[in-house]
């Protein structure tokens, strides 16, 4: 709402800031029904003091190539087809697992909003040392650049759907 730094004044810098903190809080709140993906801040403990950042996909793919295979808590497996409807179907009477999405040679991420050449980077190299052998596909709906990401952050209301079609 400032067009120059002529016109800046206390109260329009403070509205401002106050836009970008309730901005950092609408998206923490978009993950607050996750159990294990709730939050990228590692606060640290009494050993290690350091709070440490750790990102959402990194989060995520760590999970899928985990080796120790628990059942993914907030990655869910949707059944498709008759065969897999009926396997759904019986699991309520007799213990069958389901498939972890670790299991399949070929591992599609699509990303909704953007992914960073880094990211992309960071899950070709964590599926390399971690499932070496699985062919990851990363898709996303734009490549974002350290400009866009903060434009669509704060310069954009992202909670409303896109009307300009």
């Amino acid at each position: 709402g400032c067009d120059s730094s002529l016109n800046l004044t206390s109260q329009k810098a403070t509205d401002a800031v106050d836009s970008i903190f309730q901005s950092l809080r609408d998206i923490a709140r978009a993950r607050m029904h996750m159990k294990q993906f709730n939050s990228i801040h590692n606060p640290g403990s009494n050993t290690h003091q350091a709070a440490s950042y750790k990102p959402l996909l990194k989060q995520v793919v760590e999970e899928i190539c985990n080796p120790d295979r628990p059942d993914p808590v907030d990655i869910e497996h949707v059944s498709s087809g008759l065969t897999d409807l009926l396997k759904t179907g019986f699991s309520m009477f007799m213990k069958v697992n389901r498939p972890h999405p670790g299991d399949h040679p070929l591992l599609i991420i699509f990303m909704v909003g953007g992914v960073t050449v880094s990211e992309v980077k960071m899950v070709k190299d964590l599926v390399a040392t971690r499932k070496p052998g699985t062919q990851v596909i990363v898709l996303s709906s734009a490549l974002l650049t350290p400009h866009s990401a903060v434009e669509l952050l704060f310069a954009t209301d992202r909670l409303q759907p896109d009307t300009d079609i």
